[in-house]
C-alpha cells in the first residue's frame, strides 16, 4: 500500500499540486470562475446569468491519464440601479466538479454552492465578496489496483491475495471558501480585477480506511486579470494565477488577446471575436490558446505543451482542454443598464 501511495504523490507533484486531494487543475482557470473564486459568482457587468462546461483529458499517452469535467451556472439578483455610482448586487451558484485518475478510478466528485455580493464602492471601485460550501465523494476501485505484495517474481499476479480492501471504496467530506475580489475601472478602456480565496478553509478529513484521518491543508488561490482596449477592435488580457498547497505550487501567467472579426449593425446584432493567447505554468507547460465569442456564446480551447522533466516520457504531450461558456440577459429586448465600466467592443 505505501508504493500505491508514493506513485500517487508522484504525480500530484508533477501536476503542481501536491496534496491528497484532487484540486481543480484547469489551465482555462479563468473559464471555471466559480471554482476559481467563489467571489466570482455572477460578477458580470453586462448578463444576467451564465452557463459553462469544461474538460481537459491530460497525459493521454502515458499510463496514468486524468479525464477532468466540470459544469457550472450563475445568476444574477438585483443591480441595474439609476444611480451611476453605487451599483450593488447579489451572486448564486452551482458548480461541479469531477475528476478521474489511473487504472484505479481514483475519482473527486465535488459539488459547490456559492454566494456572492458586489458592492460598488464609487464610480471606479467594486468589492465583491464570496463564500462557497461544497460536498465532495472520493473513491477508487481496489480491484482494478495491484500491490507490491501481489509480485511472484515475474509479474503481478492477481489471484495473490493483496490484504487490502475489495471492491470500490468511498470517503466524503464537507469543504468551506470564502473569497474576495477588488475591482477597478477608470474608464472604459482599463478593467483590473485582484481576487483571493482560502479552498479548504475548514481543514477537512479524508480517509478510505476506519483508522488515521489525513488533513487537507488550506489552499489559497490569488488571481489578477486585467483588460487593456488597445484600438476599437483589439483587447489585451494578461492575467497571473497562483496557488499553493501543502509546500507544493503553481504560478501560470499569460496574455489573450481578442480582435473584432465582424461589425455589430442592425442586421447583424452579435460580434464576433476571435481569441488567442498563450500562457506558461512555471516548471510546467506552455500552454496554447485559441477560441471564439459569437454574441453570447465562447468557445475555447487550449493545449499543454509539456516542459517538465516528464516530457521524455509523454513527447511534451499534455493536455487537451476545452470550455464552453453561455452568458444572456434575462430580458434581451429590454437591454441592461450598464454597471460599471469595462473594456467591450461596443
Amino acid at each position: 500500500m505505501k508504493r500505491i501511495i508514493g506513485m500517487m504523490g508522484m504525480v500530484a507533484l508533477l501536476i503542481g499540486i501536491k496534496s491528497a486531494g484532487q484540486s481543480m487543475h484547469f489551465s482555462q482557470y479563468y473559464n471555471a470562475p466559480m471554482l476559481l473564486n467563489p467571489a466570482n459568482t455572477a460578477l458580470m457587468p453586462d448578463d444576467d446569468f451564465r452557463v459553462g462546461l469544461n474538460y481537459r483529458n491530460q497525459w493521454a499517452v502515458v499510463p496514468v491519464p486524468y479525464n477532468t469535467f466540470s459544469a457550472f451556472g450563475d445568476i444574477k439578483v438585483g443591480g441595474n440601479k439609476n444611480n451611476e455610482n453605487h451599483n450593488n448586487w447579489l451572486g448564486i451558484g452551482l458548480a461541479f466538479f469531477d475528476d478521474k485518475a489511473g487504472d484505479g478510478n481514483l475519482s473527486l466528485t465535488d459539488i459547490q454552492a456559492s454566494l456572492a455580493y458586489h458592492l460598488q464602492l464609487s464610480k471606479t471601485f467594486m468589492v465583491s465578496l464570496g463564500f462557497s460550501a461544497g460536498y465532495v465523494e472520493r473513491s477508487v476501485d481496489y480491484d482494478k489496483i495491484t500491490f507490491d505484495s501481489q509480485w511472484d517474481g515475474l509479474t503481478f499476479n492477481s489471484n495473490i491475495p493483496n490484504n487490502e480492501k475489495i471492491g470500490v471504496i468511498k470517503t466524503s467530506y464537507y469543504t468551506a471558501a470564502p473569497g474576495i475580489n477588488f475591482s477597478y475601472f477608470p474608464n472604459d478602456n482599463v478593467y483590473v480585477k485582484l481576487g483571493s480565496c482560502v479552498d479548504n478553509v475548514n481543514k477537512p478529513t479524508e480517509s478510505f480506511y476506519s483508522t488515521g484521518k489525513n488533513t487537507l491543508d488550506y489552499r489559497p488561490i490569488i488571481n489578477l486579470d486585467m483588460l487593456f482596449k488597445t484600438g476599437p477592435v483589439l483587447i489585451v488580457n494578461p492575467s497571473i494565477y497562483y496557488t499553493q498547497q501543502s509546500g507544493a505550487q503553481e504560478l501560470v501567467a499569460g496574455a489573450q488577446f481578442r480582435t473584432v472579426l465582424t461589425n455589430t449593425n442592425q442586421l447583424n446584432p452579435m460580434i464576433t471575436q476571435l481569441i488567442l493567447g498563450a500562457y506558461d505554468r512555471l516548471n510546467d507547460a506552455v500552454i496554447g490558446v485559441a477560441g471564439v465569442q459569437v454574441g453570447g456564446i465562447q468557445f475555447t480551447v487550449s493545449y499543454d505543451f509539456t516542459m517538465s522533466a516528464l516530457a521524455p516520457y509523454n513527447a511534451s504531450y499534455g493536455a487537451l482542454e476545452f470550455s464552453l461558456i453561455y452568458t444572456g440577459k434575462y430580458d434581451k429586448n429590454k437591454g441592461v443598464k450598464k454597471t460599471y465600466n469595462c473594456p467591450r467592443f461596443f
